[in-house]
């Protein structure tokens, strides 16, 4: 009898050891990790959140120096009104005094042009009676010619006054006021990128630069923890890879919870994390993993990152 207990006991241990464990998949909790860039090199002149603050999407990490951009944007709206006031005054055209002015000037023509043919008829009478000579009466002449044209030009600018600016040099003014505007528009946008705002509501993980420091132009000012909350990041065995699809649902155990929590696979990479694995036996292929995002459900406190997690199929 004592024999047989002996040989017993080993058997009872030697059952237990194969008794077949059940298959888990690990991971921890992770967050989606959102860098945000400085666009220009400026000195930071504000930080407007610490590290840890929970932040709503919009609201402003850091402010950078604006006194450049804002004596450009000074620049541009001095152009903006020369280039209205020049409008203003094609649209309206010449002053009631221009066009006055260029009536004189057409009457003061017309008066020379009088004078000039009377003192070339009297020259002509003078030449019939041999009085004068033949050059005098060519210059009298050619200044009744002079004045004849002089008249010609003044009706025509008086003519393009009265017909006031002409609609092409309207729309090339109407083009570069819209140029100045669209620039204006550019540097209003850029003072804005001057304030590093969150793209996303999340944690603030790390700032990487302090008050008074001036990041070079992409720099990578501040990271954000995104999300209401971290998603468990798995590791599921392959024998288990044709039963998890995106939208399973499964039982998340988080290392410090009681119970478990019930997620939902948003992705599941379609390739194992061992390569080759064509190239496994099909004892080595029970060890590949496919990595997958769980999601989990909002929590009354937005769970660490980092923190062990597993779930038990």
């Amino acid at each position: 009898m004592i024999k047989f207990r002996i040989l017993v006991l080993p058997v009872f241990f030697l059952l237990a050891s194969c008794e077949e464990q059940p298959l888990q998949a690990v991971g921890q909790l992770e967050s989606d990790r959102i860098e945000l860039v400085a666009e220009f090199s400026e000195v930071i002149t504000s930080i407007n959140v610490t590290e840890g603050d929970s932040i709503q999407a919009g609201a402003i990490v850091l402010e950078q120096d604006t006194a450049r951009i804002d004596l450009r944007i000074e620049e541009s709206q001095a152009s903006i009104r020369r280039i209205e006031a020049v409008l203003a005054e094609q649209m309206s055209g010449p002053r009631t005094e221009t066009i006055d002015a260029a009536k004189a000037n057409l009457n003061a023509a017309q008066i020379e042009r009088d004078y000039r043919a009377n003192e070339l008829e009297r020259l002509a009478g003078l030449r019939a009676r041999n009085l004068t000579s033949v050059e005098t009466v060519d210059s009298a002449e050619n200044f009744l010619n002079a004045a004849g044209a002089r008249i010609e030009l003044v009706n025509a600018q008086l003519a393009e006054l009265e017909a006031g600016t002409r609609a092409e040099r309207i729309e090339q003014t109407h083009g570069q006021l819209a140029q100045v505007h669209a620039q204006l528009a550019g540097l209003q946008l850029d003072k804005q990128r001057l304030l590093v705002t969150s793209t996303t509501g999340g944690i603030v993980d790390s700032l990487l630069f302090e008050l008074g420091e001036r990041p070079r132009t992409g720099d990578v000012v501040a990271v954000l923890l995104s999300g209401d909350q971290p998603y468990a990041r798995l590791y599921i065995p392959e024998p288990m890879r044709v039963q998890v699809r995106v939208g399973s649902q499964l039982q998340i155990a988080v290392d410090g919870l009681p119970g478990t929590l019930t997620g939902t696979v948003r992705r599941i990479a379609s390739e194992a994390t061992f390569t080759p694995y064509f190239a496994l036996n099909e004892r080595d292929r029970t060890r590949l993993s496919y990595v997958a995002e769980v999601g989990l459900p909002t929590q009354s406190q937005r769970l660490p990152d980092g923190v062990p997690v597993q779930a038990v199929f």
